[in-house]
């Protein structure tokens, strides 16, 4: 590659670098001669240096749209401690100090202009812009112009439009996180000449990330012990809510400085907890997801999540924000099966019934509604009708003008909708599989954002990698039935090399019936641990629809006659966190219950209902439901998941896929019995 005059030389004067990042030359130089480009790049890797420099070796001005204030606040004052001239325009200026920057700009006074997405749709901005043509445009925070990125922004929809009346001007787009399908879209909604994409860096080499399953209950205490380290302060510990923020920065507050940070405070004082964390003053921010973009902190130590994340993407970028100095940093992550529970619930609150949408649009007309009025003749809780709205409104289906009054849009937005919301539902998949996986979790991330200079290697800093080095899970030697059940699995994927788990668990569970779904998954994670299996994910075509699941197969040392299993692998220590009392309530249970402390009658209705799940399922009854298990619902009559959870031969995984089949024939069975 031919380096650009001037580069290490505007490098060196005016950023006051010796040398570049990895990857930022090519970039630089390449952007500097005029190519369009993507790049997809973690948080901290130097992303802003690749549009800053060749927009002054271009000449100026660089507009640069971004959505975030904070990140617009953050880069205009760097560029203006290094001496450059540099302007914002976003909604939390006054209208006197947007009209100077216009000014600036159209004096050829400005080296840089950041700019809010939705400056685009005011009227005559674009004709403004349009008469001092910039040399460079970057778009920030890429990923908010695609529909399937996590962080979704119409507004942004506005630059695929826009852009071309500002060009010749190359277009340089960046984002820290972009899985291939993104990257694709990003480059279709700009229209990048060249699709030239630079996919660098994903691999956090200090970065040491843990799962653990807790109950929710468990998780402060955990938090507040992992932090009780001084040496794993500074911290940011992200709360699914806003309420678990203020209570858990309480709770930690009684031993360090720590502060809560959410959308529902004040500005002024979200703003000051942020300037006391990066000044040091607070050591611990609870937080939702509102906190942290632009933050350029580099010496925090520990990123915590108490639930699941709804995105891969999201969960990265929150990690990344970790040691940035290059020192040891750790991420953990606590959640449970439940978790995935809440995040199809608050799917449903963004994502309506495509019903719902069916029934306002068909409400809507050519001249403008009042949205009170449609909500009361549409009946709808204000919640989805807000929720409906949105989503119309999103996807081109509604039209809302001056005062908030709505009319109708276009006719093609189901199909978009249905996509997406589609697509966020397998997010949440994704998610769940990221977290139950047993591999190395950095390799995992690395292969979900496709890097194309990563080496594949296993990461040797994670929970998997380095079971003796984590902060809370805890391993054990296995039990000799436990090796033996291990030395199956490996003996049936010699037999059948590379299959999916699900029917290497159905062969499991002919020989050891004892292992429900979640103990198999511990064996199979032991002996990836232990290098002798490897999992990865696979999919094929069905009906047009992508069915994903997971294969397995022997590693080369796998494949090795007479392996001795015994002294090689650990196994999670009570993994599913179930506590002390549940785990003596099934030994109970299991020694108590008989066939005839049974109703015969619901003893029948779910043998049935077992048969037809293992017929459509094409499973053996007994994988469905244990003759013990189904004998001991009928028993007991459980009334919801926790007293499902309590019988023996059910785990986790049996209530997320039937727990709710059971209860309702149980109560079902209740209520013909009381007539």
């Amino acid at each position: 590659m031919t380096t650009t005059p001037g580069l290490d030389r505007r490098l060196r004067e005016v950023f006051g670098h010796t040398e570049f990042r990895p990857h930022q030359e090519e970039v630089c130089s390449r952007t500097a001669a005029g190519d369009d480009g993507l790049v997809v790049m973690p948080t901290g890797a130097g992303k802003s240096l690749c549009y800053q420099l060749p927009g002054l070796l271009l000449g100026g001005p660089t507009l640069v749209f971004s959505p975030l204030i904070a990140l617009m606040e953050d880069q205009t004052a760097k560029l203006r401690e290094i001496g450059l001239r540099a302007e914002r325009i976003h909604s939390g200026r006054p209208r006197h100090e947007s009209r100077q920057a216009c000014r600036l700009y159209r004096d050829g006074e400005l080296d840089f202009l950041f700019i809010a997405p939705e400056r685009l749709g005011v009227p005559g901005f674009i004709e403004f812009l349009e008469r001092c043509r910039p040399a460079l445009i970057a778009v920030d925070e890429a990923h908010c112009i695609s529909q399937w990125g996590h962080d979704f922004r119409p507004d942004y929809r506005l630059l695929g439009q826009r852009l071309p009346r500002l060009r010749p001007a190359p277009v340089l787009a960046l984002t820290a996180t972009a899985t291939p399908r993104i990257q694709d879209d990003i480059a279709a909604q700009l229209d990048l000449q060249g699709d030239q994409r630079y996919i660098y860096g994903f691999r956090r080499e200090n970065l040491a990330v843990e799962v653990v399953q807790k109950r929710r209950g468990a998780r402060a205490a955990v938090v507040a012990e992992v932090l009780g380290e001084p040496e794993r302060r500074p911290a940011i510990v992200y709360a699914p809510t806003r309420k678990e923020t203020e209570e858990l920065a309480g709770r930690l507050a009684d031993e360090f400085p720590a502060a809560p940070y959410h959308a529902g405070m004040p500005t002024a004082e979200r703003d000051e907890v942020q300037t006391a964390f990066l000044d040091g003053a607070i050591e611990v921010v609870v937080a939702t997801t509102a906190f942290g973009m632009g933050i350029d902190k580099p010496n925090i130590r520990t990123v915590i999540h108490t639930a699941m994340p709804a995105t891969v993407e999201g969960y990265y970028q929150e990690i990344g924000r970790a040691g940035r100095d290059g020192d040891p940093a750790r991420a953990l992550l606590l959640y449970s099966w439940a978790d995935r529970r809440t995040q199809e619930f608050l799917h449903k609150l963004s994502y309506p019934e495509i019903g719902h949408l069916k029934e306002l649009y068909q409400a809507l007309g050519e001249e403008p509604r009042e949205r009170a009025d449609l909500q009361r003749r549409l009946r709808f809780d204000e919640e989805v009708f807000e929720a409906a709205l949105d989503q119309l409104r999103i996807h081109g289906g509604a039209v809302i003008g001056g005062g908030y009054r709505v009319r109708r849009g276009g006719d093609s937005w189901i199909r978009t909708y249905r996509v997406q919301r589609q697509h966020r539902l397998d997010q949440i998949d994704e998610m769940t599989r990221f977290a139950d996986h047993r591999g190395c979790r950095m390799l995992r991330l690395v292969r979900h954002f496709g890097d194309q200079a990563d080496r594949g290697s296993l990461c040797g800093v994670c929970d998997v990698c380095r079971p003796d080095d984590c902060l809370v899970r805890r391993f054990r030697t296995p039990l000799p039935e436990e090796v033996q059940a291990m030395e199956t699995v490996v003996s049936l994927l010699r037999r059948r090399e590379g299959q999916g788990t699900g029917r290497l668990f159905q062969e499991f569970r002919a020989v050891h019936g004892s292992y429900d779904r979640g103990a198999f998954e511990d064996l199979l994670g032991a002996l990836g641990q232990a290098r002798v299996v490897f999992v990865e994910d696979d999919s094929f075509q069905k009906d047009g629809e992508t069915i994903r699941y997971q294969r397995a197969g022997l590693t080369p040392s796998g494949r090795r006659r007479g392996i001795d299993l015994v002294g090689q692998v650990v196994l999670p220590d009570d993994p599913a966190d179930v506590p002390k009392s549940r785990r003596k309530q099934k030994a109970a249970m299991a020694a108590e219950v008989a066939e005839s402390d049974a109703d015969p009658n619901l003893v029948e209705t779910l043998r049935e209902w077992r048969l037809e799940e293992a017929r459509k399922k094409r499973w053996p009854a007994y994988t469905v439901l244990q003759n013990r298990a189904l004998i001991a619902v009928a028993a007991t009559r459980p009334a919801d998941d926790e007293q499902l959870l309590a019988i023996p031969g059910i785990g986790p995984m049996t209530v997320k896929r039937f727990g709710a089949a059971l209860l309702r024939i149980v109560a079902a069975a209740g209520e013909a019995a009381a007539k």
